[in-house]
């Protein structure tokens, strides 16, 4: 019996390219780097534990009555401070945009002092005012000295609110600049005033824009509220250093007030997160993950894998 090969190869499929086996490239270097990265924390724990810090005394006092008053009041001087800073910011950022010169040059001239001078030594200014004003004056409204009407608290909020207004400012200004002027002149053509303007067409959409610093700002002035103890008032860090003179333990107290404030400045954190993907919409074709469902994804995927694979035998 004899076989066409010609016409048994011509019938016979051929066959595919052979598969590609990728061969991973070994990154050694970041091998190396993550040693040493891991290598100089472990140091660093290993220093602090055989330190003479006495680390029994942070649990001891974490919600202590005085440290928890002192964190309600940072956190209240925190709000109050932030919504005076960003109504100011925002008045400021109207006004350094205004075609009047008078307006705009005062903005000008506030934003420069207050931005070039250290929060500090504006919180000790306004903390020794009597020097320059005995008594404060409104008429049949209130009239008292100064020492008493400028109370630490009203020197912290001043002090902090005053100056966030300049910082603000800057943030408003770019957010309202990023926004088309067309809008401003469609919505003039249509017969908006410009307040109306401002208030439905430009502020919503600089939005996006000046969210994002702002949420840094309420951070960072979480944390500038730590200098208002210059002035005798009782937020965090002051009750905590009340607290290590009475204790015995100032550097433990230190710990514990820098414990708290990472506590704080992560909640807020989250709630930036998630502020900024709400103004986000409309910019993106797809909003980013949130952390809950980066986890969930994650562990869908990993269950995945760990399913067998069936194949017919």
């Amino acid at each position: 019996m004899t076989v066409d090969i010609d016409k048994t190869a011509a019938d016979t499929p051929p066959s595919g390219p052979e598969a590609i086996k990728a061969i991973p490239v070994r990154h050694y270097g970041r091998y190396v780097s993550a040693v040493v990265a891991l290598a100089l924390l472990g140091g660093i724990v290993y220093a602090f534990s055989q330190g003479k810090i006495n680390w029994d005394a942070i649990p001891d006092y974490f919600f202590d009555d005085r440290i928890l008053d002192g964190v309600g009041k940072t956190l209240l001087l925190t709000v109050l401070s932030m919504a005076i800073g960003i109504i100011g910011g925002v008045l400021l950022a109207v006004m350094r945009l205004s075609k009047n010169p008078v307006t705009s040059s005062i903005a000008w001239f506030y934003i420069w002092f207050f931005r070039g001078t250290p929060v500090l030594v504006q919180l000790i200014v306004w903390f020794n005012l009597g020097l320059v004003f005995e008594y404060i004056n409104l008429g049949p409204f209130y009239k008292d000295e100064w020492s008493d009407f400028m109370t630490p608290f009203l020197t912290a909020l001043l002090g902090l609110g005053l100056n966030e207004a300049a910082y603000m400012a800057e943030i408003c200004r770019a957010g309202l600049l990023s926004v088309d002027e067309g809008q401003t002149e469609a919505s003039h053509a249509l017969g908006m005033s410009h307040t109306r303007t401002l208030r439905r067409i430009v502020i919503p959409q600089a939005m996006r824009v000046i969210v994002p610093p702002t949420g840094n700002e309420v951070i960072n002035m979480l944390k500038t509220t730590s200098l208002v103890s210059v002035v005798q008032y009782p937020e965090l860090l002051r009750a905590a250093q009340d607290i290590g003179q009475t204790s015995g333990a100032p550097a433990e107290m230190l710990f514990l007030a820098a414990a708290w404030y990472l506590l704080l400045t992560s909640v807020f954190s989250v709630g930036q997160y998630y502020l900024e993907r709400y103004y986000a919409r409309g910019s993106s074709r797809s909003l980013p993950a949130t952390p809950f469902q980066k986890i969930k994804a994650n562990v869908l995927s990993l269950s995945s894998r760990s399913k067998p694979t069936g194949g017919k035998a």
